[in-house]
């Protein structure tokens, strides 16, 4: 996943990106850019590290420009080069910039018609450089210079008919405006609004509706699957549904993880889909252990905190804080490799030993995906003192790998995609697991806004909604995101930057 954000206005935006990003900054942690457009110049900073790394001060008073678009990412292939940084760039036609949320799963197709077709190069490994060349190919096509927004919504047209998988994306053209625009089946989430300022009125479109609520925008919905909307430079907005066929299938595991809980995405707030997760899980407790010796919920910090909450108050059990977090420390679920997972957890998580100690304690986590995290928490537990620890996942087991933007590892590597619940229990060390049923998850979120009647719960259950995904394909992926590869490419980055560090 990554945080993608968009503005329109009459003074320079910069450090209105700036915060937005920092807002997003849960969606990606590895990479932060900025482009900005000062009517036809533009003014371009991105590296890795976080937002705050990457922007100081003087980098700051260069990028100035009335609209501009903004990317925080994390790596979905474990590639963490400063050349996958986004936004990206192509300076025909017009000069476009293009930031991305999601994954193309027919990359390797486009990437052939790119070459051979369109006669264009692709310099990284990104998808989203190719997704940036698909469309400048498609507006090319126009060969108008006056660049109508007929023509914008027919090249988003002619773009969605060309490429395959989840996709949220801005994209500025230069001088003229911004653009945004959702894969048809809204995998990946978009969202819109403005503010009124002394200075007019200011559009931004983002990944979440938290971005615009705490800047002071008002949020006016999400773009739908398949709808496009182009904010021209005066301000003037255009909206298009340019996908012929579209179906919502919202990713779910936003809802469980990804989004910050002050989100509502789709019409669904996020806070409240957690708390009917717990809800839920509270109910499955009572049917298969309905004399249980629970004496204390805690929850594995931050996401599964409302989850836990409404558990405890439906299992009539006290709700505690166990473990205190290090917040200087990003979300371990997002960091590429294994080993550096691994050395973040007891950094990032000290518990309070007095909530343990002789008690039996039952863990709320919001997933349990390779379950090395699980057992390193449950191990700290025990060392706390507690006399039986168990677990609850407030979502299902996670079997298969994730294609559409969340950087979930190879099949074989997730703990449950060949074992039972039970042997999931035993490798983590847990007395006992109880996972989410899928059909109550669906329930939980769904109860939000009834009108979506299916999710993309593929990783759950391995039901992938758009086509390209077949098993030659997820065994390319499995071959890119395995933790081996993944070692392999930090150590090939870390050879480059010795070299390029000698060479200076």
């Amino acid at each position: 996943m990554c945080g993608i954000v968009g503005i329109v206005s009459q003074r320079t935006v910069a450090q209105t990106i700036y915060d937005a990003l920092l807002v997003l900054q849960h969606r990606g942690q590895d990479s932060a850019g900025i482009v900005v457009s000062d009517h036809n110049k533009l003014h371009l900073r991105k590296d890795n590290g976080q937002v705050s790394d990457v922007f100081h001060t003087r980098h700051m008073r260069k990028l100035t420009g009335t609209m501009g678009i903004g990317h925080v990412r994390y790596p979905t292939a474990g590639c963490s080069s400063t050349a996958e940084a986004q936004p990206f760039y192509v300076n025909s036609p017009y000069g476009i910039t293009l930031a991305h949320n999601g994954n193309l799963t027919n990359v390797e197709q486009l990437k052939s018609e790119l070459y051979q077709s369109d006669l264009r190069h692709i310099n990284t490994e990104s998808d989203s450089e190719v997704l940036l060349n698909v469309f400048a190919h498609e507006l090319q096509s126009c060969g108008s210079l006056s660049l109508t927004p007929e023509e914008i919504f027919t090249a988003i047209t002619e773009t969605h008919k060309r490429i395959e998988g989840a996709y949220a994306v801005v994209t500025m053209l230069t001088g003229k405006g911004i653009v945004g625009f959702r894969d048809p089946c809204g995998i990946r989430p978009l969202v819109y609004g403005k503010r009124e300022s002394k200075h007019g009125c200011e559009y931004m479109i983002a990944s979440e509706s938290v971005a615009l609520q705490a800047l002071g925008f008002e949020l006016s919905g999400d773009l739908r699957p398949g709808e496009a909307i182009y904010i021209d430079a005066e301000g003037s907005v255009h909206r298009r549904q340019c996908a012929a066929v579209s179906k919502r299938r919202p990713c779910i595991f936003e809802y469980v993880y990804l989004a910050r809980p002050d989100s509502i995405i789709d019409d669904i707030y996020v806070y409240k889909a957690r708390l009917r997760m717990g809800v839920k899980l509270a109910r499955k407790i009572l049917r298969h252990m309905p004399q249980h010796d629970i004496d204390v919920v805690i929850p594995i910090p931050d996401t599964s905190r409302p989850a836990a909450i409404e558990l405890a108050f439906h299992l009539g059990v006290k709700f505690r804080e166990g473990f205190i977090k290090n917040r200087y420390i990003g979300r371990t679920f997002i960091m590429p490799g294994q080993t550096l997972r691994k050395k973040s957890v007891r950094r990032k998580l000290n518990p309070i030993d007095i909530e343990f100690k002789g008690k039996n304690v039952l863990l709320v986590d919001d997933s349990i995906v390779r379950g090395t995290t699980s057992k390193q928490i449950i191990q700290m537990a025990r060392e706390a003192g507690a006399n039986k620890v168990y677990i609850a996942s407030a979502a299902p087991p996670v079997r298969y790998p994730n294609v559409y933007g969340i950087d979930m590892p190879a099949a074989q590597e997730l703990v449950a995609h060949d074992r039972s619940e039970a042997e999931v229990s035993a490798y983590i060390g847990a007395d006992w697991l109880i996972y989410q049923d899928l059909d109550d998850l669906i329930d939980a979120v769904q109860e939000g806004n009834r009108s979506i009647k299916k999710f993309d719960c593929s990783c759950f259950d391995g039901k992938y909604v758009t086509r390209t995904v077949d098993e030659d394909y997820l065994d390319k992926i499995s071959n890119l995101r395995n933790d081996a590869a993944k070692k392999a490419s930090d150590e090939q980055m870390t050879v480059i930057g010795m070299e390029l560090h000698n060479n200076a």
